[in-house]
């Protein structure tokens, strides 16, 4: 009996490990949209030997619509939490059409968060961890990341936050 008990205590914390980020996708009850089509004359996501180069990307509402406005004026920093959030959902319905399986993901190497925000605001990495804290949720340590956040004057379309990443991959 306390061997079987020592295995069920080993085999339960791996199983928990073994979960794909597709399925932790579905158990945070997201679905992905399709991967957003470039704005203008560039390409979603260039690759280059294990890394992949993944283009800014914006906020949306489950409707599609942009995320607008600057954050501490017309959005509060929660609001640009969850704006960021959304772009992380953004870069990785990116990575799944790239990719194919989101279990290719070696890393998430950089981030670089630009947040749309007035002069006096300084809370930009509080906005950022709404990315941050996505990645890792669906990548677990694979998804810790080195990042940027800076304030800009102002975004294209005028959304919340725009994120660009670089991913190592498998081969």
């Amino acid at each position: 009996m306390k061997i079987i008990l020592i295995v069920v205590a080993l085999i339960i914390p791996i199983a928990g490990f073994s979960q794909t980020p597709e399925e932790k996708l579905v158990q945070m009850g997201i679905t992905l949209p399709p991967a957003p089509n470039p704005a203008a004359n560039y390409v979603n996501a260039v690759r280059t030997g294990n890394l992949l180069f993944l283009a800014g990307k914006g906020p949306n509402t489950v409707d599609g619509k942009y995320i607008t406005g600057k954050v501490g004026i017309d959005l509060t920093v929660e609001q640009g939490y969850e704006a960021a959030k959304s772009v992380a959902i953004n870069q990785i319905a990116v990575l799944k059409h790239e990719l194919g399986d989101l279990g290719k993901v070696k890393r998430i190497v950089k981030v670089l968060g630009m947040v749309n925000s007035g002069p006096d605001f300084i809370d930009h990495p509080k906005v950022m961890n709404g990315y941050s804290d996505m990645m890792v949720a669906v990548f677990g340590d694979k998804g810790k990341h080195a990042r940027s956040s800076v304030g800009m004057y102002s975004l294209p379309f005028n959304i919340a936050v725009e994120v660009e990443m670089i991913v190592e991959v498998e081969d």
